[in-house]
């Protein structure tokens, strides 16, 4: 009787190990999984940061072409400005005004031809 119960407890014993054994692959097929599923995401991630810093440079670059562009306007501006209030000889007296890059009137144009 006890050689019986001694076998039956040893079965026992090993088909509990087995059941372990498979629980154990099946957890460590998962982890596997979560592993590769983890440096995926990584991955993801990086892609994620790069694709966020171009487009913050390219953020910078289109504020920095606005800022460019309104300020050329406004210079723009203060040459038309500039023109349109200088006192320009009359024409019909045969000088032509002369306009530096500053919108200021330097002088006339004298004809040295003979």
């Amino acid at each position: 009787m006890r050689l019986l119960q001694a076998r039956q407890n040893a079965q026992q014993a090993e088909q509990n190990a087995r059941n372990l054994q498979r629980q154990a692959v099946a957890a460590q097929q998962t982890a596997d999984r979560a592993q590769e599923n983890a440096r995926s995401l990584a991955t993801q991630s990086d892609r994620a940061q790069a694709n966020a810093g171009r487009a913050r440079q390219g953020l910078a670059m289109i504020e920095s072409a606005g800022q460019t562009q309104a300020m050329l306007a406004s210079k723009a501006d203060q040459v038309v400005a500039k023109q349109q209030t200088t006192d320009v000889p009359d024409k019909q007296a045969g000088t032509t005004a002369v306009i530096n890059t500053q919108g200021q009137l330097t002088g006339t144009v004298v004809n040295t031809t003979a």
